[in-house]
Parts: C-alpha cells; structure tokens; sequence
C-alpha cells in the first residue's frame, strides 16, 4: 500500500519513506503496468460532463484537454449533452448511471439550480470559467475582468476612441467580468461610457451577426469592436466584408478565448487566449485527486485555480484610418479645368 500511494502522488507518505521506495523503484528498474494499474485497487473512476456550450469551437478544445487528461489518469468520461432548459434531469441520470464526479464547463457552471442539485446529491465536482465559484466547489478558470481590460487598453493603445462591446450570455459569469473589464479599462482611460456602443450577444455566432449589424448600422458607427468570444468576433468580421469595410484598416475587431476559429478566419484574429485545454485537464485531475482521496478516507481541500491569460496579437486590429479632407476646386473656364 505505502508503494501505491509513493506512486500515486500520495501525500500521506513521510519523506524519508518515499525516498526509499524511490531508491528501490530505482535500483530494480521497475515500471508500473497501465493495465494492472487500472484493475488494481479501487474501483474505476467515472467522470460526468455535462456540456451545452454554444460554441463548437470552445467544447472541441475543452473535450480535447478532458481525453488526454482521462488517460493520463486511468479515468472514464461518461459525456452527456443537455438542453438548457433540462440540465437537471441530465445530472439526475448520470449520478444514477454510477458517476463519481461532474465536470461542469461554461455555462453550467453557473446554474445555481444545477449546482445545489449536485451538491445535495453529495456528488463532488469542479466548475470551469466560473466568475463565482460556489462555496464547497472547487474550481478553475482565468481572471476574466483583468484580461477584458487588457484587450480594452491594447485597444485604446492603438488610438481608437469609439470601441464597440458586444456582451456574451446574461446567463453566465464571465459575461459580467468581461462587460466590467471592458468599462473599467475605459474609465481608467479617460473615456465616458457610451450605451449605444454596447450590444447584447450569446456566444454564438448567429447572436454576433445581429449585434455587429446594430453596432456598424449607427450614425456614429465605432472605430474598433471588441466580442466577448471569438465566434462573435468572426461574425463581426462577415459583417464588415459584407458592409465593404476593409478589417483593420476601416474596423479594428479583437475577440477572446483563441479558439480555432481565431486562426482559420481572414484576417486573423487579434484574442485573448483563455488556456480551454488546459482548464479541462487542471479540473479532471483535480477531481480525480478529490475523489482518491475521499476512497482513501482523507479530506482533499477545496481549491479555487486562476491560470494565465495572453494576449494574441494577429491581424485584425490597427490604428484607426485617418482619411484627408476632401478638396474640391470649383472653375468655370472649362478651357483650364482645375
């Protein structure tokens, strides 16, 4: 038992002892067997997620971050997608199919129904991208208001005055944090908030179509627009083409979460890069750990992760055109035209 837990990552071992199997693992060359590994000890672990983002892109990169963490930690993934408005029959049936933990990525991280079904259930899980994480949960995200304001400034940076804001589902957390972000880095800049520059979105592409098209349809349209994802910020960028504004040079756009779609658009989309990958692997080995721990009968304490964000300069944002005043001479000898 006490070379299981040195090789699990226990850390109810003392040192001197796992030293000791270190040096005996060492000197007999041992390697474990995945396979016995999986068979031995407790029983298989069973991981539910829950998942009805809207964004194809973000749930691609997220499940690619839960499958390579699964394996690495000898887990199962039992996927289930839910309708909105049915998330609560989902998680009933999952924890009746014999699930051990939840995984609950954006935007069911957010539903308070959701979450004190789950935890009246006695069901550990972590929630991903949550800007509230709820008491007893551990979670894992990214600071969401410092990296708006981030983007906010970089664009201001460039010259632009007028910056568009298209927010994402009202339902979710990081809506609000980056909404704030964006007006924290206004004020901050001497900008007086305009109401008219902010259009409601859902973080899907369909909803970026509609606001884009009410943001460049103003009399005094903006110089730069800045999406709460980037689904809506491609959507942004249709609008323009289809507008025959050129992007940059006539409309700077700047999207957030670097997914795939960042990078197969033309131009390439200035984002901030939110690490989905990443966040699914930290939550699942997190979870995992919890859910050792509480077989072995210890207490894993409950953890609130913020990982870093970056700033991806591309393509698609510029200093706003300043275009020279047109002038027109006038001549009545039409022998000498001006």
């Amino acid at each position: 038992m006490t070379v299981s837990r040195v090789l699990n990552g226990a850390t109810n071992v003392r040192e001197s002892t796992r030293l000791k199997v270190k040096a005996s693992i060492e000197f007999l060359n041992y390697v474990p067997n995945q396979a016995a590994q999986r068979l031995a000890g407790s029983e298989q672990i069973r991981i539910g997620v829950l998942h009805t983002n809207p964004s194809a892109s973000y749930l691609s990169e997220f499940l690619v971050g839960l499958l390579d963490q699964a394996s690495r930690s000898h887990a199962q993934l039992v996927l289930q997608k839910c309708d909105a408005n049915d998330t609560e029959s989902a998680v009933m049936e999952l924890i009746n199919n014999g699930i051990d933990g939840l995984i609950l990525p954006p935007p069911l991280c957010d539903s308070k129904r959701l979450i004190d079904l789950v935890q009246s259930a006695g069901t550990p899980a972590v929630q991903v991208a949550t800007g509230s994480p709820a008491e007893g949960l551990s979670a894992v995200g990214i600071d969401d208001l410092k990296a708006a304001a981030e983007m906010t400034r970089h664009v201001l940076a460039l010259g632009h005055q007028r910056i568009g804001f298209i927010i994402g589902n009202p339902n979710q957390t990081a809506s609000a944090r980056r909404l704030a972000g964006y007006r924290s880095a206004l004020q901050d800049g001497g900008i007086e908030l305009d109401p008219a520059l902010i259009a409601q979105g859902m973080f899907n592409y369909r909803s970026g179509l509609d606001a884009a098209e009410m943001l460049l349809s103003l009399e005094q349209r903006p110089t730069a627009i800045f999406a709460s994802n980037d689904d809506m910020a491609a959507a942004t960028v249709a609008v323009a083409h289809r507008m025959g504004m050129d992007v940059p040079s006539d409309l700077t756009v700047v999207g957030f979460d670097d997914t795939a779609i960042a990078t197969t658009i033309w131009p390439e989309l200035t984002t901030i890069r939110q690490p989905i990958a990443e966040l699914a692997r930290l939550a699942l080995e997190m979870l995992v750990r919890r859910l050792r721990a509480r077989r072995n009968g210890e207490v894993e304490p409950v953890v609130h992760h913020v990982l870093d964000f970056t700033l991806m300069r591309r393509q698609s944002d510029a200093a706003p055109r300043v275009r020279p005043p047109v002038r027109i001479a006038i001549s009545t000898d039409y022998r000498n035209p001006p």
